[in-house]
């Protein structure tokens, strides 16, 4: 068997989504949502997805994005962040994740392919998290 190329996309599955929104693969360029793909940044949600929020590349992340999740529906004290940063990790400035966590929620920031994986794992436990992904 051969390996795959460094682009293609990898298939994420889950044992039992209880009928929630998961990830089920990424590639540069795109997320796949329950088989369903989207090329530009998007808020998952185990119940519902936003496929309005976030900047078109990474480089444009700017902490009005950030912001503007600590207004979004479903986000608050006690949820878990998890922000997909493109195909890299790439942190912003404290003061931009502020907002947030002032609200309580816990933000952990790494590269979209990994927010991908980590979220699909945290909705199997029940755990109460959402997922910003820059797709760039």
């Amino acid at each position: 068997m051969g390996a795959e190329p460094a682009n293609a996309p990898m298939k994420l599955h889950l044992t039992a989504s209880r009928g929630y929104f998961t990830v089920t693969g990424h590639a540069p360029g795109r997320v796949d949502i329950n088989g369903r793909p989207h090329e530009r940044s998007v808020l998952v949600l185990p119940e519902r997805i936003d496929a309005d929020w976030g900047p078109e590349r990474t480089e444009a992340l700017a902490a009005a994005h950030l912001a503007d999740l600590a207004h979004r529906r479903g986000l608050a004290a006690g949820k878990v962040l998890l922000l997909g940063t493109g195909e890299r990790q790439r942190f912003p400035p404290a003061s931009w994740l502020k907002p947030l966590t002032d609200l309580g929620m816990g933000v952990e920031v790494m590269d979209t392919g990994a927010a991908c994986r980590t979220y699909n794992i945290l909705v199997a436990e029940g755990r109460d998290v959402a997922a910003a992904l820059v797709v760039e």
